[in-house]
């Protein structure tokens, strides 16, 4: 808790990249002091952090705009864009845009071309050795695929300069983190993740199809309260998020431990929930949160639908 204060009071007295306060930004947005609080609650709990710490939490909140982050896309669906478009709490607009600083995202910024160029170059001068890069999509390595902007430049060459310059680097998604569906074979464009082509540089990678926002936004809250990023685990996944197994805390747990499964699609056990691990479910071997903060304002998840999950 001490050193998360002193990290605060450091970024409290450092110049900020824009002059809105926390009060303001929350009257401009038309958001409750409750609602914050609830957020702040809400994303404490995500850290597994004690409920302690929930005013440290709220603090952060007020200078995390001062965290550049440029965002760029390789070999993707844009489905991580797409998930964090239907981000809660923050919504997409509070997040990308008034509680960080968003300096280039193809899919979200007004620019283009030549302009998108000046717009990327800019950040890298203004923020260099500051800003986090988030990448998604996988990174094709077989000369003459992907290429990238007026600069002409292909995306391995992208990500080399992109990364050098940047303070951290944030796979988001599992083409990024690992190269994902490009990455099957037979993998003519040779893809690759993320840790494959970035050497030196600090690596968080946040798998799923697609990764789940609020994740995302506890990789970067870690980061404004500690300076540090999060503790990971062998694969660069943060702990906090892929500490432990989705069946571990799945609702349909209780029928696994009974031995009542659902046999075929639509019998008496898929119309009383019953275990999906006969049916393909790999929530035994299959570490993430899904199962606990679970999608859409957490309305649901996959197995909640009658889905296994998989992997």
């Amino acid at each position: 808790r001490r050193r998360c204060e002193r990290r605060l009071r450091e970024l409290e007295a450092a110049k900020p990249l824009n002059q809105v306060s926390l009060p303001t930004l929350l009257r401009d947005r038309g958001m409750s002091r409750r609602t914050f609080l609830k957020w702040a609650s809400a994303t404490t709990a995500l850290l597994f952090l004690p409920a302690s710490f929930e005013k440290l939490v709220a603090r952060a909140a007020a200078v995390m705009n001062r965290v550049p982050v440029i965002w760029v896309e390789y070999q993707d669906c844009a489905g991580n864009s797409e998930a964090i478009l239907r981000a809660d709490g923050p919504t997409i607009d509070e997040l990308l845009l008034d509680v960080i600083s968003l300096e280039y995202q193809e899919t979200l910024m007004a620019p283009s071309g030549f302009q998108a160029e000046a717009q990327l170059e800019d950040a890298i001068q203004a923020f260099r050795g500051k800003y986090i890069l988030i990448v998604e999509g996988s990174i094709p390595t077989e000369e003459g695929y992907g290429w990238n902007g007026p600069r002409g430049e292909s995306f391995l060459q992208n990500i080399k300069r992109l990364s050098r310059d940047a303070l951290a680097v944030i796979a988001v998604g599992s083409c990024a983190s690992y190269g994902g569906i490009p990455a099957a074979y037979p993998n003519p464009t040779k893809a690759v993740g993320v840790w494959d082509i970035v050497k030196g540089k600090p690596i968080v990678n946040i798998p799923a199809c697609p990764m789940n926002p609020a994740n995302l936004v506890g990789v970067v809250l870690h980061y404004v309260l500690t300076g540090t990023l999060p503790e990971l685990d062998y694969l660069l996944r943060p702990k906090f998020a892929f500490g432990y197994r989705i069946h571990d805390n799945c609702e349909r747990r209780a029928h696994f431990d009974a031995g009542e499964y659902v046999e075929q699609w639509g019998d008496e056990g898929a119309r009383n929930n019953f275990c999906l691990y006969k049916m393909g479910c790999k929530g035994p071997m299959t570490f993430n949160n899904c199962s606990i903060i679970r999608y859409n304002d957490g309305t649901n998840w996959p197995i909640g639908v009658g889905r296994g999950c998989i992997g």
